[in-house]
């Protein structure tokens, strides 16, 4: 039987094939910020990027979303979820709890709870030269970078109009808060009671969390005074947490981590909003949020609102 002329031609492609290295797509560049590591305070890590639409005169409302509280850090959603429809985001590092350690700020995750409000005053303060609506403004974050951004819709209006620093003299309100896997809690009982077994959030008050839960009772001052979940009110904005996932523990994660980013945190949180009469959605697996398709839904048409 005569061998087809174009066989060799066929194995040499073949060979070729499985000796050709194959190389993965290069991740995609970073977006280049219209300002980057804006100051908005003294301390190094008070710093942010900020990203505003490249067409369109403005005002545009702007998403402000928080980076770490253990590792200091600047993140930012995708912007192509923002920009097509006109809004702004910005980037916050913030102080986190180590430099609170090292200073000898009590609690230590004060500094990164105030630096949250810092940024909404000072891009507000700001807001006109950067082509923003000073109206608009939403705050945001995954997982720890939540809690500044519950913190600073949960407590309500803190201008200072008397404070020497005009930054301090300009109001907080934002328009919603929006929470990705997050933790909106910092008290070391609430979390057990929510997620059983979970242990989240040191240093938080400078000690381990065992310690911390067993001097809960000490530490209820700080925690009326800090956590998100003592400080809702009926002045809060709306608020929407999202998890991908659901009720049950996925197989390819560790029982820490689905713990740490358990819905069930932003199931509690639901019901002491309700009590408040706050607007409160939630949304992960198997349980699509009403209203809105996710909180990117959420964000951008609240804040446009």
């Amino acid at each position: 039987m005569r061998t087809p002329r174009h066989l060799p031609l066929l194995l040499l492609g073949a060979l070729l094939a499985l000796t050709t290295p194959t190389f993965a797509a290069a991740p995609p560049p970073k977006p280049v910020p219209t300002k980057a590591d804006v100051p908005y305070g003294p301390h190094p890590h008070q710093i942010m990027d900020i990203y505003v639409p490249p067409t369109g005169d403005g005002p545009f409302p702007v998403v402000i979303w928080y980076g770490g509280l253990w590792e200091a850090s600047k993140h930012v959603p995708d912007l192509n979820r923002f920009f097509p429809v006109g809004c702004a985001v910005i980037g916050v590092e913030a102080r986190v709890m180590k430099d609170a350690i090292a200073d000898k700020i009590s609690p230590p995750v004060s500094v990164c709870l105030l630096d949250g409000r810092r940024a909404v005053q000072f891009v507000r303060l700001h807001a006109a030269e950067w082509k923003l609506d000073p109206q608009r403004i939403a705050v945001a974050g995954g997982s720890q970078g939540t809690l500044p951004a519950l913190y600073v819709g949960c407590s309500g209006e803190r201008a200072d109009p008397k404070s020497a620093d005009p930054v301090e003299r300009v109001s907080t309100l934002v328009k919603c808060v929006g929470a990705f896997r997050s933790q909106p809690t910092i008290d070391p009982k609430r979390m057990q009671e929510w997620v059983p077994g979970v242990e989240w959030g040191a240093p938080s008050f400078g000690m381990s969390f065992p310690e911390s839960l067993k001097k809960r009772d000490e530490l209820l001052p700080m925690i009326n005074a800090w956590s998100p979940d003592a400080l809702i009110n009926k002045t809060t904005p709306p608020i929407y947490f999202e998890n991908e996932w659901g009720l049950t523990q996925p197989k390819d994660f560790t029982e820490a981590n689905y713990k740490v980013h358990s819905p069930r945190w932003g199931l509690g949180f639901k019901k002491l909003a309700e009590a408040q009469g706050v607007t409160c959605y939630n949304k992960y697996l198997d349980h699509p949020s009403e209203k809105y398709a996710d909180i990117w839904d959420f964000l951008v048409k609240e804040v446009k609102n």
